[in-house]
Order: structure tokens, then C-alpha cells, then sequence
């Protein structure tokens, strides 16, 4: 009977594994290998913060694939890197700032680049730590970040493929502007929010409007109606005089079927500079865009008294004046949605101003399909699919609806655009570097989307390595949030089809939200949130890994209590006892080889088979949640419960003892492989005990799927 550790130490022992790992190149792919490749673009995390959940369990998905892609010997890649997340990132920094008592409107552009750089750079190196922690099998050797040089020349070179291609444009139109952070947003940068505002009822001239921003009126130029609405019939192409808070105006009364009869009075003031949907019937009469909120929310000159006020005390006063001058005919209840930015939580202010655009609906002239029509005909043919038909559902219902891209940021970290202004006019596009007039040329200011550059991952990592590009794009899997299908996942997807000719990935698989025991979203303030750092020192990390991963279906919301976390840690507790148990009464020459003599021997063979074959088909079709489930009920029901009590009267027989040790360590040889992906360090520290000598787990043959 030989010694065998009484326990797992995991706080101990899973870094000094993973050392063993990363020290036998096992996470590089060999590129001489002639075998089907399978590869996973790490989503880069940004680096602007620590590990949560929410990448714990991706890490969990996507070394699970990794690993048994591995066992199964596939040339496996798992390519990671890291986004400079540019609005995220600046907003994480411009709170540090904030603490410190500085702005950083007052520090010189380059000095503010030069520091969120290296904050970037310093919270990378704790990032890679925390993956590592988590048991990460990615190729380290070819880790990128988004701001290398090479990888900024390929968004350059993406960005003028499509202004040449017609695709990319500069026009001054709507955007949603976030006033406490001082840049535009796109529409997936924007958050609806429900609550109750005041509506006023105003009289303007003969008719009364109903707006929740009387502050506004003084861009108001024409007042709308419904073309069919008798009411105001005779009103239409006529021009009335209307009292407004410092002055009177005269006002056209036009008729566009964007008016809602039923809303209010069904007469509407159209102030098309600080309303997008006016700004769309004002395009239509050929209205005047006057701008009388500016970029920091406050009223500019020309509205008179009340220039200079923010928007929530001009609309108290500009109220309080219109009632002096008896123009408020009532004031009622209205709850709506209004759109506030996705950081800071502040409500959005349209604004109108120019910024570079990618068109989305629009055919390019080179491949006379529009961005969108690519994306979606690679799901249609299925050249890319989702694993749940919920979110392909999703995805095409969000692409009918598309609207063009603004592609410029007003901030400072991030890639800055390759365009030159001349003073006639005229732009000036390149691929990153300086026109031979630049000293002639105004350099625009602005920064890409940090979206725009992600959304060229899969290839621009890919694409400056030997032969990884031709050898592992298309990705075999992207496996991100939910929450990102249309952020990143149909973007990729649109620029990889246009720049490579083909999909970035092959299978889309979208993960939920990490939630507490009881079902509810993790927040700080609810005090429900998990440290997956802390608990992994306490309970290891494969037991994080487990609990996230067990009954948790594709697409859904995984639970990750600390019952659950215990629970996989008693797990693994379990799986390490069969294996101490199975070694300690093994004689020294058992090999791992079953050879069936008993009811008992059959029976588990025949369920170890059966095993094998549903972890290899649920691992396959990427049901991973199947696949645990399956073989946590094998080890512990069929074996621990059942097999083990039977054998140790079998033990006991001379007879059938030497062939009852050789079985039992086949059974253990075979679950600590088909539990490595999932549990990779438990498993990895047994192989040890119970394989010494033997090449590491982590390389080692997959089982065999057979029909015995």
C-alpha cells in the first residue's frame, strides 16, 4: 500500500500546476501537426479592472473546449490578448482622476494618453495573473494588445478599405451625446431607462402642444400635425405667432405622418437640433437646425435670460416665465423611456454635430452587398451558427433594424483617426501615416469606437503571426456574453466577411449573467457579489469552475453561491478519495486495463461507455452543462456509491483481485480524462499520483468513444 496525500491542498498546489503547465509548452499548438485545427479568440477583457464572475465563467466555456479540443489532438489555439476599451477605460481612469482631484480636460493630451497607458499596461500583467489563476490554458506566447503597432495598421488599413469602398462617411447628423463624459455614443452605448416626467401643455398661438422640454423652444421651428388630423386642417402651410419665454416667434404649421394624433394634442413642437426624430421631418420640409443647448448641457446665447443655465434650471424658469405670461394650459404626470449613457448612468442630450459614419445597409461598391446582408447570409447559409435559436432569432431581428455606425469618439485614449483636414475642405484618408503635406493638414482629434478596432480581433491578432491567420481563421467558437451580440458579435462578423472573404467564427455560443443562489443579478450594493479570486484560494478554482458550469444551459443565467461552490469543492473532494482509495489498494504491478469478470465489472463498464460517449457528443455539440452533468452522476452515483463497494469483496478474492485493481484503475485513468477539462488542476495532481512517469494530463489521449 503505497502513500498517497490525505488531501487536495488547492491553494498550494494549483499555481505550482499550472508553472508545470505553462513550463511544458502544452498550451502552444504545434504547427508542424497535420491534424484539423480548433482555435478561440480569448475576448479581450479590458484593462481597466479585475477578474469578476462574469469572466470566470467564460474562462470556465472556453478552457473546457480548449482542453478537450486538445485531448482529442486537434492543433488547438486559445489566442489571447487584451482591448484598450477605450470609453470604458477613460471612464474607469477619469474616476481615479476624479479621487486624486484632477480633470483630465486640464492635462495635456499626450501626458493623459501617456498615464492611461500605463494604467493599462500595469493592470494587464494583474489580468493575465487572475486568468492563471483561474487555470487558463492560453497560448501566452502569443498574447496581444490592441494598441501594438501592427495591430493599429490593420484597423487603419480596414478603415480606408471602407471610405474607398463608399462605406465610410462624414455628415452631421443626430448622435446621442453624453454631457458629464463629453463624447458621443452609439446606439448600443445607450441605455433605456423608464421614468415619470412633467408634461406641459403650452399654447402656441392658436393651438396647444404637449413636450416634456419647454427649455428647448427657443431652437423650435415649425409646429407639426398629423396630415389627416381635422382638427388642424386649416392651420397647415399658414405661419402663427407664438408667445415663448423671451420673445414672440412666428412658426410655420406643417403636416408629416410622423405625428401621433393620439399623443397629447396631437401637435407637436419640432426642435430638430435636440430631437432626432424632429431632426428626420425637419430633413423633410428643409427646417433650419438651430442649436441652443451646447455640449455641456447648458443654454447658449441666443435664449436670451436664460443662457448659461443648465438644462434643469432653465426648464424651472422658462416654465415659471411661460405661466407669468399665462401660456401653461396644464401640467400632467407623463412616465416614459428616456436613453441614458451606459456608464455614468446621466441622461443622453442629442446633439448635432459631425462625426465619421460606417454605413450598414448600404452596398459597397466592391462587393455590391451591404454590410449587414454579409453577416446575416453566413447564418443563413450557415457558415456561422448559434447554438440556441433564441439569439439567431435576436440577431436577425436586430440587423433589420440596423442603423449606420458613428464610428468617432471625443476622448482621448484610444486610436486616433488617419484624416487630415485642409483649410479648402477638403479630407484627407490614409492607412495611418502622414500625408507629405501634414504640416499643410489638420489631423482630426477624435478616436475610433473601441468597438471598431475589437470588431477586428479575430483577424488582426491573428493576422501578423507565421501562418496563423490561414491557419486558424475562421475561429472554430466565439463564446461571449449575451449581452454582446450585437456590440461585438455581428460587428466581427460584418468586418471579417468584408476584409477576409469569410466569418470570423463557425459556432456562436452566448453565456448568461452570473447570478447569486436565489436568482438575483450580483451587485456591491446587494453584498451578493462572489470574489472569484478569494474563493479560489479558499475552496480552488476548479470548484468555481464546476459550480458555474453545472446545470447551466446554453444561453442561461448561471448560479454561483457559496453552497454551490462548496458543494463542487466536496465534488472534488470525492473524485480525490476514489482515487486515494483505488491507489492505496492497488499492488504495484495493476495496469489500467479492464477485463470484465464480474455483474459488477460489466455493469460499470457498460455505463463507463455510455459515459464517454455522451460527454464526447455533449462536449461536441457544446452542451457542456450535459456533459458535466452526466459524468459528476457517473463518479459519484455508479462508481463511489455503487462499483466501489462492490470490489472490495472482489479485492479480497485471490481470484479475482489482480484483475479487479487493473479495472479499477482503468475507470480512474478514464474519469480523470474526461474530467480534466472541467476540473483541470484536481485532475492534473491525481494523474500525478496515480500515472507517475506518464506525460502530463493536460497532453494526454482523450478516451475513446466505443460501443462496448
Amino acid at each position: 500500500m503505497q502513500d498517497f496525500p490525505k488531501r487536495f491542498d488547492s491553494a498550494t498546489a494549483e499555481p505550482l500546476i499550472y508553472d508545470k503547465w505553462v513550463a511544458s509548452g502544452g498550451f502552444s499548438p504545434s504547427m508542424e501537426s497535420q491534424a484539423e485545427a480548433r482555435s478561440i479568440l480569448m475576448p479581450p477583457p479590458n484593462a481597466n479592472g479585475a477578474l469578476h464572475l462574469g469572466h470566470a465563467y467564460e474562462i470556465a466555456i472556453q478552457d473546457t473546449l480548449i482542453r478537450y479540443w486538445r485531448m482529442r489532438g486537434y492543433k488547438t489555439l486559445w489566442q489571447p490578448g487584451a482591448d484598450h476599451a477605450g470609453f470604458e477605460t477613460q471612464y474607469v481612469f477619469d474616476r481615479k482622476l476624479e479621487k486624486e482631484g484632477r480633470n483630465r480636460f486640464s492635462i495635456p493630451r499626450a501626458e493623459l494618453y501617456q498615464e492611461i497607458y500605463d494604467f493599462s499596461i500595469a493592470n494587464q500583467a494583474v489580468i493575465r495573473q487572475q486568468f492563471e489563476r483561474m487555470g487558463a490554458s492560453a497560448d501566452w506566447s502569443r498574447f496581444r494588445f490592441m494598441l501594438e503597432p501592427d495591430l493599429v495598421k490593420t484597423v487603419y488599413k480596414t478603415f480606408k478599405q471602407l471610405y474607398d469602398d463608399g462605406l465610410i462617411y462624414r455628415a452631421k447628423r443626430p448622435v446621442h451625446w453624453c454631457i458629464k463624459d463629453q463624447t458621443t455614443l452609439s446606439d448600443l452605448e445607450v441605455t433605456d431607462q423608464e421614468q415619470t416626467d412633467k408634461l406641459y401643455y403650452l399654447t402656441y398661438g392658436p393651438v396647444t402642444v404637449a413636450t416634456v422640454r419647454p427649455e428647448t423652444q427657443f431652437g423650435d421651428v415649425a409646429i407639426a400635425v398629423h396630415p389627416e388630423d381635422e382638427r388642424y386642417k386649416d392651420l397647415v402651410g399658414t405661419t402663427v405667432d407664438v408667445k415663448m419665454a423671451h420673445q414672440t416667434v412666428s412658426l410655420p404649421v406643417i403636416a408629416d405622418d410622423y405625428v401621433n394624433r393620439e399623443f397629447g394634442t396631437g401637435a407637436l413642437k419640432i426642435t430638430p437640433a435636440h430631437d432626432p426624430n424632429d431632426f428626420e421631418i425637419a430633413q423633410r420640409h428643409n427646417l433650419d437646425l438651430p442649436i441652443v443647448i451646447d455640449q455641456y448641457g447648458k443654454l447658449t446665447d441666443q435664449c436670451g435670460q436664460f443662457s448659461g443655465m443648465k438644462i434643469a434650471d432653465a426648464r424651472a424658469a422658462v416654465v415659471a416665465e411661460l405661466e407669468s405670461l399665462g401660456v401653461v394650459e396644464k401640467i400632467e404626470a407623463y412616465p416614459h423611456t428616456v436613453k441614458v449613457c451606459y456608464k455614468c448612468n446621466r441622461l443622453i442630450e442629442p446633439r448635432i454635430i459631425d462625426q465619421w459614419w460606417l454605413s450598414l445597409t448600404k452596398p459597397s461598391q466592391s462587393k455590391q452587398k451591404s454590410l449587414r446582408d454579409l453577416a446575416v447570409g453566413a447564418v443563413a447559409s450557415g457558415e456561422t451558427r448559434f447554438i440556441t435559436e433564441r439569439y439567431e432569432n435576436q440577431f436577425h431581428s436586430w440587423m433589420e433594424s440596423v442603423r449606420d455606425w458613428p464610428l468617432s469618439r471625443q476622448i482621448v485614449w484610444g486610436i486616433q483617426l488617419p484624416v487630415w483636414y485642409a483649410k479648402d475642405g477638403s479630407v484627407v484618408v490614409t492607412e495611418g501615416e502622414e500625408p507629405a503635406n501634414a504640416s499643410e493638414l489638420t489631423r482630426d482629434s477624435d478616436v475610433f469606437d473601441t468597438w471598431f478596432s475589437s470588431c477586428q480581433w479575430p483577424f488582426s491578432t491573428l493576422g501578423n503571426h507565421n501562418d496563423d491567420l490561414e491557419t486558424f481563421y475562421p475561429t472554430t467558437a466565439m463564446t461571449p456574453g449575451y449581452e454582446l451580440i450585437f456590440f461585438w458579435v455581428a460587428r466581427m462578423m460584418m468586418l471579417g466577411i468584408y476584409t477576409q472573404g469569410k466569418s470570423p467564427y463557425k459556432v456562436v455560443m452566448l453565456h448568461g449573467i452570473v447570478r447569486d443562489g436565489k436568482g438575483q443579478k450580483m451587485s456591491k450594493s446587494k453584498g451578493n457579489t462572489v470574489d472569484p479570486l478569494a474563493t479560489a484560494d479558499q475552496y480552488g478554482a476548479d470548484a468555481i469552475r464546476l459550480a458555474l458550469l453545472y446545470g447551466t444551459a446554453p444561453g442561461t443565467d448561471p448560479t454561483a453561491s457559496e453552497e454551490k461552490i462548496r458543494g463542487m469543492r466536496n465534488f472534488g473532494t470525492k473524485v480525490w478519495n476514489i482515487a486515494r482509495y483505488i491507489t492505496m489498494s492497488k499492488s504495484a504491478d495493476a495496469k489500467s486495463e479492464f477485463i470484465p469478470v464480474t455483474d459488477a465489472d460489466h455493469t460499470v463498464i457498460k455505463q463507463l461507455h455510455s459515459t464517454i460517449a455522451t460527454v464526447t457528443q455533449a462536449l461536441d455539440d457544446y452542451q457542456l452543462h450535459i456533459a458535466l452533468e452526466s459524468l459528476y452522476q457517473f463518479i459519484w452515483r455508479d462508481v463511489a456509491d455503487v462499483y466501489l463497494e462492490k470490489t472490495k469483496d472482489q479485492l479480497q478474492n485471490e481470484t479475482t483481485k489482480l484483475t479487479t485493481e487493473g479495472n479499477l484503475v482503468y475507470v480512474l485513468d478514464t474519469i480523470l480524462r474526461l474530467l480534466h477539462p472541467f476540473a483541470p488542476f484536481v485532475t492534473e495532481a491525481l494523474w500525478s499520483e496515480v500515472m507517475p512517469g506518464q506525460p502530463l494530463l493536460l497532453v494526454s489521449q482523450w478516451p475513446e468513444v466505443t460501443n462496448g
